[in-house]
């Protein structure tokens, strides 16, 4: 049975939620977003509530039901309050600079990289003397923030001595040791 399934996602003021068989369009302040909903999964809506409903029990319609679910929350809460991702850079030489979409790093390659951004995400470099530079990544599409951020990660993963490199804000490596003498 699935739990997160069953439970209703609320409808804040200013969030339009539109169904279209099995297509849901979701309009609010920040953006409008739109799902198609798999087979078997029914979506009503119940005073200010998103209710989903799956057709039988099986193995294909449970794991369904909670992901339909997921996603729904997850365009509701985007287009009223907004995603963040922030990206931290640790290493001697490693700076972050946006002009407009395009976001400039030095990593600590012979070259810099340079990222064009979608429109819809929404970039800002923070760069303080003696403190790590931050990328901060905000947009109403969670899958395109959690994608880019993963991407800007991805071109200098943390390494586990030190952990220079590019890593989320607030997440904790696994550090090892280095060589005994």
């Amino acid at each position: 049975m699935s739990r997160i399934g069953n439970n209703p996602v609320n409808i804040p003021q200013g969030v339009d939620v539109n169904i279209n068989e099995n297509v849901i369009t979701v309009k609010g302040k920040l953006g409008e977003l739109s799902q198609t909903i798999s087979e078997g999964i029914t979506v009503k809506i119940e005073d200010a509530k998103i209710v989903l409903k799956r057709a039988s029990e099986n193995k294909i319609h449970k794991s369904q039901h909670g992901l339909c679910r997921a996603l729904l929350n997850n365009m509701v809460e985007g287009v009223s309050k907004g995603w963040t991702k922030e990206l931290e850079l640790v290493g001697v030489g490693y700076r972050a600079s946006n002009q407009g979409q395009k976001l400039d790093l030095a990593l600590g390659y012979s070259h810099n990289i340079i990222l064009e951004l979608a429109p819809e995400v929404k970039v800002e470099t923070i760069s303080e003397k003696g403190k790590n530079p931050i990328v901060k990544l905000t947009s109403y599409d969670k899958q395109l923030v959690g994608q880019v951020a993963a991407k800007i990660r991805g071109f200098r993963k943390p390494e586990p001595y030190k952990g220079k490199g590019v890593k989320f804000v607030g997440e904790i490596l696994r550090r090892k040791a280095g060589k005994s003498a």
